[in-house]
């Protein structure tokens, strides 16, 4: 693994759950793919599950949960959360994971997670495994962000504070810049927490990594060529349907023959 992937991961499990937590962005995932998995009954396997953040609410289910993250830094985080039935977490890249002749009735990937595989050989190395750990009739799930295009003219965009959260006895204010390489449809960002302690600032620490943005079509056409069938894309959780402020792209498909 890479050092731009093990400093994204390092800074960021430390500071995930807390900034996310204040998040009005997040929350209807949760819902959504806690549905999915009800509905297919498991097992279940988060593909970059990081913290735990979804795939814990799916355990407490009681549903067989399996998680696979490239950082373990991140896995370290949701394993000290993890209650009883505590999923299994697995150290390993979406593109690379092989869990041998094991098939779940379930596989998703939250929170773009998606986006960390930046090339079409790296995407289409992880669907088929998707496709490989699939049991007949299973489901898989992922969401993208839907781009802005008033935002993609643009090369880069200034570092800007984004949230403010407590971690611990600190105030973190994390700060957020933005290049983009627009030919390989890459956004290189880098996230500053500022930590804040007794009216001062007493560290900045930094995580750094790359997200490929999508296109709807593309979209479509990649899990065409993966195999899949029954594709839906929504503009968001609640399965409503693409317009021109949609949020997400939302994906579910089924296995091909």
């Amino acid at each position: 693994m890479s050092d731009f992937e093990d400093s994204y991961g390092a800074v960021t499990a430390r500071f995930y759950d807390a900034a996310y937590g204040v998040s009005p962005q997040l929350g209807a995932d949760v819902d959504f793919y806690r549905g999915l998995a009800r509905e297919t009954g498991g097992p279940v396997l988060e593909l970059g599950c990081g913290t735990g953040r979804v795939l814990l609410e799916i355990a407490r289910d009681g549903l067989a949960c399996t998680g696979v993250d490239a950082s373990q830094a991140m896995l370290d985080v949701a394993r000290s959360k993890a209650s009883r039935p505590a999923p299994r977490l697995i150290r390993a890249a979406m593109q690379e994971f092989d869990l041998g002749g094991e098939r779940f009735r379930l596989i998703f990937s939250a929170f773009r997670a998606f986006q960390h595989l930046y090339t079409v050989e790296e995407q289409l190395r992880c669907l088929a495994l998707v496709r490989m750990h699939l049991a007949p009739g299973g489901r898989f799930a992922f969401d993208v962000f839907q781009p802005r295009l008033e935002r993609l003219c643009l090369d880069e965009e200034p570092e800007e504070e984004d949230v403010r959260f407590r971690h611990g006895d600190e105030e973190v204010v994390r700060h957020t810049r933005v290049t983009r390489d627009r030919a390989a449809q890459l956004l290189h960002v880098t996230m500053r927490y500022e930590r804040w302690r007794g009216g001062r600032v007493v560290a900045n620490e930094e995580a750094r990594f790359r997200m490929r943005w999508f296109h709807r079509f593309e979209l479509e056409h990649l899990m065409a060529r993966a195999g899949f069938d029954g594709v839906r894309i929504y503009g968001d959780f609640d399965r409503s349907p693409v317009d021109r402020d949609s949020p997400a792209f939302v994906v579910a498909a089924s296995a091909g023959c």
